[in-house]
């Protein structure tokens, strides 16, 4: 650890353009990625601003458990509804199951108004909050 040290001491010019880069690439890294949304904070978000819930995983995902009132749009077919989406005067909370698809979506909106839900699904039951699951009647279709 000691020759750790020395050789930041020889070398301030090398360790002080590597700090800047690490400060730029984390800022960089977060606004590409849009703005997060705690997943506590979604309610108040829903209730206060009338947020819409945009669910961007695969239909069968989706099925399997989802935030009670959010809209399940699958990440392939985004690109299809980006306008409307765009367009909204309320804030929009895209879902993913980890939070980075829902990063991309976030840049592929381009509106100040979206966030992504930090940690996506995974994070959202870690928290303890509730998933809608729909119980399917044996012998009746969708």
């Amino acid at each position: 650890m000691e020759r750790w040290f020395e050789f930041m001491g020889h070398h301030p010019f090398l360790f002080g353009t590597m700090f800047v880069l690490i400060v730029l690439f984390f800022m960089l890294e977060n606004k590409r990625g849009g703005k997060k949304i705690n997943p506590n904070a979604v309610g108040l978000m829903v209730n206060n601003q009338n947020a819409q819930l945009i669910d961007i995983r695969p239909r069968k995902d989706f099925e399997k458990g989802y935030i009670k009132g959010s809209r399940n749009i699958p990440f392939t077919e985004l690109k299809n509804h980006v306008d409307a989406l765009r367009s909204a005067d309320h804030p929009i909370i895209i879902v993913c199951q980890m939070g980075m698809t829902a990063g991309t979506a976030v840049a592929m909106i381009g509106n100040d108004n979206v966030y992504r839900l930090d940690g996506g699904i995974a994070n959202w039951q870690a928290a303890g909050l509730p998933l809608v699951v729909e119980k399917t009647v044996p012998g009746k279709t969708k």
